[in-house]
């Protein structure tokens, strides 16, 4: 037989291109899988190691978790490619297809292998893009998707159905390779020799359709979907709705409307997150020459960050040690300059720590006498001992982006 009559596949048997495939995804799935439960269990204790010891663990971790999502990423591709294949060709019918229950649980098992061979690393995926933070998907293109917004609660649902989905697909291996086992092993037909050497088999004239297995594996995995999302946990950085709300502030200025921002750089990716609860007292003088010209103090809940897949890490003691320190205070002079531009001059109070701070920040007031605000600075971690168990910027850079911008009016 040629080479180019063996890549195809015909009615008794698989050719080369369908065998490579279904080993090749064997081999990724049985590296993914492991992957993913190791690095899960090496991230919820994060927490319980020793300080000096948490920057390599949070390291291997994201490695192990970034060869799990690119290997998964890899599942797709092949996966897509897998199914067009053999719509293509002419698959080799059941050599014991007239047995009827057993040959609709094996087609039936087959359509639910398929499916899930798309919904485990897709879920993984969108998962992965609909968050930010911690390990990036190991390729050149970037770790978004289209279409897949940044959202906690996306994240959350994919987060269940991921983990369904990948117990499920488990169950069904095991089933798959039991089956093989029992042609193999019992029946002692070429149903597994025709996928590992290409042996050729007849089929049973009769053979079970597509039908009833395609309708009872779309009805399994809808039953599973729903259990997944049922089984949906509370959003990341849920615990920010323990903490103390802020009471409002005084001031001549009252704020309508703000976001106070953070961004910072972990593995080389930027994650955003924000702060849900702060308050501002504000006084100023329009009228005021150059020099200063009012006064804001900025308190902020600490615990009410939320940052991506990162958020619990960033709140925690080596951090900003949120439970110890729930808020962070920043007092300034608002000083207008000469070419009109203005300086906020103070001191920020992070953790136990008082640095003075200091940053230009735009300021416009409308006709109506309504103000807009905002401004981008950055922090340097290491000067509130945040992260002090990473001296180095391979985890986490030492500098972190803060930006805010508020709409005010007088009273």
């Amino acid at each position: 037989m040629s080479l180019s009559s063996s890549l195809p596949d015909a009615g008794d048997r698989y050719g080369v291109v369908t065998r490579t495939i279904h080993w090749l995804t064997a081999l990724l799935i049985f590296a993914a899988f492991p992957l993913g439960l190791i690095a899960h269990e090496m991230a919820e204790k994060l927490d319980q190691v020793a300080a000096q010891d948490q920057a390599a663990l949070v390291a291997r971790t994201a490695t192990l978790f970034s060869v799990h999502k690119t290997l998964g990423v890899a599942v797709v591709f092949v996966s897509i490619f897998r199914i067009a294949w053999g719509l293509s060709q002419r698959r080799p019918g059941l050599i014991k297809g007239d047995h009827r229950p057993e040959a609709l649980a094996a087609e039936t098992v087959h359509y639910m292998l398929y499916s899930l061979l798309i919904l485990v690393p897709v879920s993984g995926w969108v998962h992965h893009a609909a968050t930010a933070g911690f390990a990036p998907i190991l390729w050149p293109f970037g770790q978004g998707l289209p279409f897949v917004p940044q959202s906690e609660t996306l994240a959350s649902v994919t987060t269940a159905l991921h983990w369904i989905f990948a117990w499920s697909l488990a169950g069904v291996l095991a089933l798959h390779i039991g089956g093989a086992l029992k042609h193999h092993v019992i029946d002692r037909d070429a149903t597994l020799r025709r996928m590992w050497r290409g042996d050729s088999a007849v089929p049973s004239p009769r053979q079970p359709g597509h039908a009833a297995p395609m309708a009872t594996a779309t009805l399994l995995l809808a039953l599973i979907a729903a259990l997944g999302v049922s089984l949906t946990p509370a959003k990341p950085g849920a615990t920010a709705g323990q903490a103390p709300t802020l009471a409002a502030a005084g001031g001549e200025w009252q704020v309508t409307n703000g976001r106070l921002g953070i961004e910072v750089t972990q593995f080389g990716n930027q994650v955003e997150g924000s702060f849900a609860d702060w308050v501002a007292e504000i006084t100023y003088d329009p009228d005021a020459p150059a020099g200063p010209a009012g006064q804001v103090t900025v308190q902020v809940s600490v615990p009410s960050l939320t940052l991506g897949s990162v958020t619990n890490q960033a709140l925690g003691a080596d951090f900003l040690a949120a439970e110890d320190h729930p808020t962070a205070i920043f007092d300034a002079q608002l000083i207008k300059q000469a070419d009109g531009s203005h300086i906020a001059e103070g001191t920020l109070s992070l953790r136990d720590q008082q640095m003075p701070l200091s940053f230009p920040f735009e300021l416009e007031i409308d006709a109506e006498g309504t103000a807009h605000a905002s401004a981008s600075f950055e922090l340097d971690r290491r000067d509130y001992g945040v992260g002090a168990n990473m001296p180095d910027e391979k985890t986490v850079a030492f500098a972190v982006a803060t930006n805010w911008e508020l709409t005010a009016e007088r009273p």
